[in-house]
C-alpha cells in the first residue's frame, strides 16, 4: 500500500515536470511580440557598404580647385557673408586709356569650405542707392565649373570692358560718352552680390557692355 502511494506520487511529479517543459518550449525567446529582434539590429558588412551615402558619392565629385582648396566639391555654396571680394586692373587688357579689363578676386573668409560656380552679373554702383545701380550687359565667356574654396582659399574671374580711347575724359569708338564708376557690384549665382573698387583707380568703360569669364581656380592675367 505504501509502495503504491509512492509510485503515484512519482508519476504526478513527472507529469508536472513534463508539462513545465512543454510550456517553456512554447515561448521562443519572448521576442516575437514587441521585443527587439537581435538578428536584425546589426546590418551585415555588405548592407553597410552598399547603402552608405559617402561611398556612393565619393567617386562622383568633380570640379576645379581654388587656392588652398581640395578636389572634392561636396560642399555648400559660399554665402555672401563668407566671401571677401576685391578687384584690380588686369595686366592683359585692350589698348586704350580706360580700365580695359579687371580681375575680381574672391576669398573664403569663413570657417568651412564652400563652392563657387558660374558667370557674374555686373552693375555700376550708385553708392548708397542700390536701386539706382546700372546693370551692364554681360556676355559670358567659357564654361562654368564648380570651384571649392577651403578657408582662406581664393578664386577669380575676369571682366573685359569696351575700352575708352584718347586722353582726358576720352571717347568711345561707338560715339557714346565714356562712363566712370567708382565701384561696381559683382554678383555670383548663390553667393550674393559684392561691391568692389579697383585698387588703383575707377572703372571707366564704354557702351555698358563687357565679357566675363566664369569664376575659376586659375588666376587670370
Amino acid at each position: 500500500m505504501q509502495k503504491s502511494s509512492i509510485r503515484r506520487g512519482a508519476m504526478v511529479v513527472a507529469a508536472v515536470s513534463v508539462t513545465a517543459m512543454v510550456m517553456t518550449g512554447c515561448q521562443p525567446g519572448d521576442s516575437s511580440e514587441g521585443g527587439a529582434d537581435v538578428s536584425s539590429t546589426a546590418p551585415t558588412a555588405t548592407d553597410s557598404s552598399t547603402s552608405s551615402p559617402a561611398s556612393s558619392g565619393s567617386t562622383g565629385a568633380s570640379g576645379s580647385t581654388g587656392s588652398s582648396g581640395s578636389t572634392d566639391t561636396a560642399a555648400k555654396p559660399c554665402a555672401a557673408t563668407a566671401l571677401k571680394a576685391t578687384a584690380y586692373q588686369a595686366a592683359d587688357r585692350p589698348a586704350g586709356t580706360g580700365t580695359g579689363a579687371a580681375v575680381v578676386q574672391f576669398t573664403n573668409t569663413g570657417a568651412k569650405a564652400c563652392v563657387l560656380q558660374g558667370h557674374p552679373t555686373v552693375a555700376g554702383a550708385a553708392n548708397g542707392s542700390p536701386e539706382l545701380n546700372v546693370p551692364l550687359q554681360v556676355t559670358p565667356v567659357g564654361s562654368a565649373s564648380p570651384v571649392k574654396l577651403a578657408p582662406g582659399g581664393q578664386a577669380w574671374l575676369k571682366l573685359t570692358f569696351v575700352q575708352v580711347q584718347g586722353e582726358g575724359d576720352g571717347y568711345c569708338e561707338s560715339g557714346s560718352a565714356p562712363v566712370v564708376y567708382p565701384t561696381m557690384v559683382i554678383g555670383l549665382p548663390g553667393a550674393g552680390a559684392h561691391q568692389v573698387a579697383l585698387d588703383d583707380g575707377q572703372f571707366a568703360e564704354c557702351d555698358g557692355t563687357l565679357t566675363a569669364t566664369a569664376v575659376s581656380a586659375t588666376k587670370p592675367s
